[in-house]
């Protein structure tokens, strides 16, 4: 899979994409991200990306000239599956969609800055819009940042334990079980006997039983949703 994102602020991407399983993921060559500059294709002297925006308002806008150009230089090269700006409007973000996400091939992520991007560039160019929740980021380098990671740990090959992402929070509209690790007692706090019983039906239907109280307990809204699929 190939990622392609266009920042204006690239060096808030160098920490977040260049360890753990991102980076590992990269050096097995299963995974490609590519961090472009947007200033690198503006045709303003002093490289400009904004502007103030037509009628009254506060903040900069950025333009569409080179936000053009650098979608048109990359899909000039290869087909995108998708063309995704990170914005507080877009769709809210969940694991349903990281899952369709993973599964493509080529995707680019233009991060909003300043007030937004001109809509022009949202109507001709954008085909998915994404918001990561509903409160206001500074950028959309770090969205794009938990888009990445959350689409690239899916990918076959890249956890150790394929199985692990399966069982993540949300993937079945669950949250996850409790787990535990040694020692089985610590100052009298004792994990639960049946994790130790070595039963893996018992085991799982514990843990499924669990997930769901969980979800119920902490988060209504997706038990609505389990509820709503069983």
């Amino acid at each position: 899979m190939r990622i392609d994102i266009i920042t204006v602020l690239p060096e808030i991407l160098d920490g977040p994409l260049n360890h753990s399983i991102i980076k590992r993921a990269k050096e097995k060559g299963l995974a490609e991200i590519i961090i472009h500059n947007l200033r690198d294709f503006s045709e303003d002297k002093h490289k400009r990306v904004d502007d103030y925006p037509f009628s009254k308002g506060a903040g900069m806008v950025m333009t569409i000239q080179p936000i053009e150009k650098a979608i048109k230089s990359l899909t000039k090269e290869r087909e995108y599956d998708e063309i995704i700006y990170t914005s507080p409007d877009g769709n809210l973000f969940n694991q349903k969609e990281a899952n369709t996400l993973s599964m493509k091939k080529n995707i680019i992520l233009l991060c909003g800055h300043y007030k937004g991007v001109d809509q022009r560039v949202r109507d001709h160019f954008i085909t998915k819009e994404i918001s990561v929740g509903d409160y206001v980021l500074t950028g959309g380098e770090l969205a794009a940042a938990i888009i990445t990671d959350s689409i690239v740990r899916l990918l076959p090959g890249v956890l150790s334990d394929e199985t692990s992402a399966l069982t993540d929070s949300f993937q079945d509209n669950l949250l996850s079980p409790p787990v535990y690790t040694r020692p089985a007692e610590y100052k009298g706090l004792r994990v639960p006997e049946i994790l130790l019983g070595g039963n893996d039906k018992l085991v799982d239907d514990w843990k499924l039983q669990q997930s769901i109280e969980r979800t119920k307990k902490l988060r209504p809204d997706l038990y609505q949703k389990y509820q709503g699929k069983n």
